[in-house]
C-alpha cells in the first residue's frame, strides 16, 4: 500500500482582531458551531513589535470552561495568575497548557522582551463532553524541558505528541495532539506520518515553503503569515526552495465529532450548558476548590 499524501485543503489569511484590554491579534480561526478544525477551536498569533503602541494592556481576569488553552512564547513573556492561586511567568520557548475543565478565572499580562518585542501563539483545544466539567489543571513547561530534534535540513521542538521516538513533555491530553515548532533550512525536505482521520493544520510565521507535496512532487506555495489546512491522508511532505527556509507551528489531533456550543471564553456542547456557566458566574459557584 502506498501513502495517502496530505495535500493542501485551504490556505487561510489571519484576520486582525482586538481581544482583552485592546490587544491586537492575528486570528486564523475561532470557536464556531461548525467546528471545522475539531478538536482545535482557536489559533491566535500575538506580536507587539512597535514600541509606539505604548503600554500593553493584556488580558485582565476572565473565565474559561470546557476547553484547554495553550500558550507558546517566542519573545517577551506573559505573567499569569488564576483563581486557584497559581501564578507564574511564561518566557521565551516556554509553554503553558491549561485545562480549564469546569471553570477557572485567570489573567494573562504580556511584557516586552529585551528587544522590545513580544511574540507568541495561543491555541485552544476542545475537551470531550465527558471531561468538560473535570478539575482544572496546569502543565507548565520550561523551554529547557521541551526536546529539540535535529534532522537533515532542519530542527523541531516537540511540545506534545511524538516525532521519531521523541515525546513532548505535555501529556494526558484528551485530543492526543501533536504540537511542534518546525524550522527548515533552504533546500530541505520534511516528512511526517499522520494518522488517518486526524485534523492537521500548520501556521507559517517565517519564510515560505511548498506544503502538501503529493506523489508527483506537486504542492502549494505558502508564505508567512498563513494558516494551512490539509486534506486527510497519512503522510505530510514539506519542501523549501533554494532561496530560504521556513518556520511553522504544526498541530494534529483526533477529532471528537461532538456538537459544540461556543460562547466567548466557554465552549460547551449545548446552549443549556452555556446558560449554566453564566448562572454559575453570577452565583459565585463558577470556581470550586479542589
Amino acid at each position: 500500500m502506498g501513502n495517502l499524501f496530505r495535500t493542501v485543503k485551504q490556505i487561510i489569511e489571519p484576520q486582525y482582531v482586538i481581544e482583552g484590554a485592546g490587544v491586537l491579534l492575528r486570528r486564523s480561526f475561532g470557536p464556531a458551531r461548525s467546528n471545522l478544525f475539531d478538536p482545535f477551536l482557536l489559533f491566535d498569533h500575538f506580536a507587539f513589535n512597535d514600541p509606539r503602541e505604548g503600554p500593553i494592556m493584556g488580558f485582565p481576569t476572565h473565565p474559561h470552561r470546557g476547553i484547554e488553552t495553550v500558550t507558546y512564547m517566542l519573545e517577551g513573556n506573559v505573567r499569569h495568575r488564576d483563581s486557584l492561586g497559581n501564578i507564574g511567568v511564561i518566557g521565551p520557548g516556554d509553554v503553558q497548557w491549561m485545562t480549564s475543565g469546569r471553570g477557572i478565572l485567570h489573567e494573562e499580562m504580556p511584557r516586552r522582551g529585551p528587544s522590545g518585542a513580544i511574540m507568541g501563539f495561543q491555541l485552544w483545544v476542545n475537551l470531550p463532553a465527558a471531561q468538560k466539567m473535570s478539575q482544572p489543571r496546569y502543565q507548565e513547561v520550561s523551554a529547557e524541558s521541551i526536546p529539540s530534534v535535529a534532522f537533515p535540513g532542519g530542527r523541531l521542538r516537540v511540545v506534545a505528541g511524538e516525532f521519531n521516538g521523541v515525546r513532548g513533555p505535555v501529556t494526558e491530553i484528551a485530543a492526543q495532539p501533536l504540537y511542534m515548532d518546525v524550522a527548515l533550512e533552504a533546500s530541505a525536505e520534511f516528512s511526517l506520518p499522520v494518522p488517518l482521520g486526524h485534523t492537521l493544520i500548520a501556521y507559517v510565521f517565517e519564510g515560505e515553503s511548498l506544503f502538501g507535496m503529493d506523489d508527483r512532487g506537486q504542492g502549494e506555495f505558502v508564505p508567512a503569515v498563513h494558516m494551512v489546512e490539509f486534506n486527510d491522508g497519512d503522510l505530510l511532505q514539506v519542501q523549501t526552495g533554494a532561496s530560504g527556509g521556513v518556520r511553522f507551528m504544526l498541530m494534529a489531533g483526533a477529532p471528537f465529532r461532538e456538537p459544540i456550543y461556543p460562547y466567548g471564553p466557554f465552549v460547551m456542547n449545548t446552549q443549556q450548558e452555556i446558560q449554566q456557566a453564566l448562572m454559575d458566574l453570577r452565583n459565585g459557584t463558577f470556581v470550586q476548590a479542589n
